[in-house]
């Protein structure tokens, strides 16, 4: 009883350092919707970008500027809209497992993924002004991957495993260059909707 007793308060005092050092509110459902919304936003880019062409000419395509600024708008509102999801349902699960929001843990989870978004970020917007579109959706896989890699230690393990899909995706598509919405659509969409059905699965939203 008295060895039994032990590994209980071991497994609490466990857990008690386990949520004090990491960001554990982390919502299944924002994975899920975020996916849907990038799958949503790959769908309208393709119409954008191949409107007038064949599918299996689609690699021989020459964008226009009034077409990259259709794509900057689109992104813009995808990444509103997804980072709108998440803190929804982030704080939906903060309050049902009355958890704070925003902590110490939270400020360090947020400033390690900043640092690698805005360094990709300010990259990508560089290459897409001096023309070069086709390296822009590996990028930004790759620049996504490592951010999550970067603040998965202050969070739960499998965001380390997605950033790390997310990586090796983004230097698939920067290697089949012509195939990057598709090579995109997978990494922001199906991949986070996988990772948001198992977070949902094991974790609850």
């Amino acid at each position: 009883m008295n060895k039994e007793k032990y590994l209980d308060d071991l497994k609490e005092i466990r857990e008690i350092m386990d949520k004090s050092s990491r960001f554990i509110s982390l919502s299944g459902m924002s994975g899920i919707v975020a996916g849907i919304i990038a799958l949503v936003g790959a769908y309208i880019a393709y119409e954008y970008i191949y409107i007038d062409h064949a599918f299996y000419g689609y690699r021989m395509v020459v964008l226009t500027p009034q077409t990259i600024s259709q794509l900057l708008i689109l992104a813009t509102v995808i990444l509103v809209l997804a980072l709108g999801a998440g803190v929804f349902f982030t704080k939906r699960k903060a309050e049902k497992t009355k958890q704070k929001l925003w902590d110490l843990q939270t400020k360090r989870l947020i400033s390690n993924l900043m640092i690698p978004l805005a360094a990709g970020g300010i990259l990508c917007l560089i290459f897409l002004l001096r023309g070069y579109v086709g390296i822009v959706a590996p990028l930004t896989l790759v620049f996504y991957g490592l951010a999550l890699v970067n603040a998965s230690k202050y969070t739960l393990s499998e965001v380390r495993a997605l950033g790390l899909m997310q990586v090796a995706l983004g230097l698939l598509a920067a290697y089949f260059v012509g195939y990057g919405l598709l090579f995109w659509a997978l990494g922001f969409g199906v991949l986070h909707i996988i990772y948001g059905v198992r977070m949902h699965l094991k974790y609850g939203s």
